[in-house]
């Protein structure tokens, strides 16, 4: 499934691939990679609200404040609460950017392998093999509760609406 008309990188307009998800629906699976080159899945994160940042790469501006924002409130999160921040950079580069940042409780992983998050999740961006700016919260029923595509990719996320509906979901 391709989708057109949804976001641009740089104001040129790509093809997302992948269904467009929505607030009520079951969150896909994914198999990802960790910085130590070992597979996650969804299931690894089972009973826990995830909040699953998604960024085009972490060696952009905008990537990288993205990461250390969520950083910053994931330090303050409950227990049963998981920050992802998934994109196409190699495991190599995500550990490097963590260690340099100081990225601890965000859990940095790469689509780069299988672009199973990206093709599950619809935010792969058919040219450019990256992943479109995105921010989901998935509850402990792995239901999605926020979904929020930037339209621009280049652009931040709304935070203060993403950490809205996260705070709506922790009792």
């Amino acid at each position: 499934m391709e989708r057109k008309g949804v976001v641009t990188m740089q104001g040129n307009p790509v093809t997302l691939v992948g269904p467009e998800l929505k607030v009520g629906d079951k969150a896909p699976d994914f198999t990802v990679i960790d910085q130590n080159m070992k597979e996650v899945r969804k299931s690894d994160f089972a009973n826990k609200i995830k909040v699953i940042s998604v960024t085009p790469s972490l060696d952009t501006s905008v990537c990288d404040l993205q990461a250390h924002k969520f950083e910053e409130e994931a330090t303050s999160l409950p227990d049963d609460v998981v920050v992802l921040n998934i994109s196409m950079d190699l495991p190599f580069a995500i550990k490097r950017f963590c260690t340099a940042g100081n990225i601890k409780k965000v859990i940095a992983l790469s689509d780069y392998r299988y672009a199973s998050f990206g093709t599950n999740w619809g935010v792969l961006m058919k040219e450019l093999r990256l992943l479109a700016r995105a921010v989901f919260i998935v509850d402990k029923d792995d239901t999605i509760r926020y979904v929020q595509i930037v339209p621009e990719a280049t652009n931040h996320p709304d935070y203060e609406s993403a950490l809205n509906a996260l705070k709506s979901l922790i009792k």
